[in-house]
């Protein structure tokens, strides 16, 4: 929202905008002051921006697959203290997602191809169920010897 402003603000004006958007002009006007003059920053802000350097540091390290569970555990373990959720927020807001997630789709991918597809060649049955059935036929023949 404070792009828009800031982008329209030379033909409409602040005040013209804000009504129509969720946002108070003093909002709009404190932000573009906290900008001009970090000092002014909250202290929650002002060590969000060293977080986002560190994190970016230990993502860049791990050559971009750490996600956030990981990323977080390498930073405790440099003596950094902050909050899971803190580095979940932060990693969010740096557009920096690891392969955990990518993991994560391989596996349901995985689990479709190995239990729930259905293989025309032997039998329509997932082919988990084919490889039980072999086992559990190896077993019997065994016991009949």
């Amino acid at each position: 929202m404070i792009r828009f402003i800031e982008d329209h603000r030379a033909d409409h004006g602040v005040e013209p905008i804000c009504p129509v958007l969720p946002i108070a002009p003093a909002t709009f006007y404190d932000h573009l002051a906290k900008r001009a003059a970090p000092p002014r920053l909250s202290d929650r802000a002002k060590r969000d921006e060293d977080l986002k350097l560190e994190i970016e540091r230990v993502f860049e390290e791990s050559l971009s697959v750490y996600g956030v569970r990981k990323v977080w555990h390498q930073m405790r373990r440099e003596g950094l203290d902050i909050a899971r959720c803190t580095v979940a927020r932060l990693m969010k807001d740096l557009g920096l997602e690891g392969v955990e997630a990518v993991e994560y789709a391989n596996l349901e991918w995985v689990d479709w191809f190995n239990n729930r597809r259905l293989l025309e060649p032997i039998g329509n049955i997932p082919p988990a169920e084919a490889e039980a059935n072999f086992y559990a036929a190896l077993e019997r023949s065994d016991m009949a010897a």
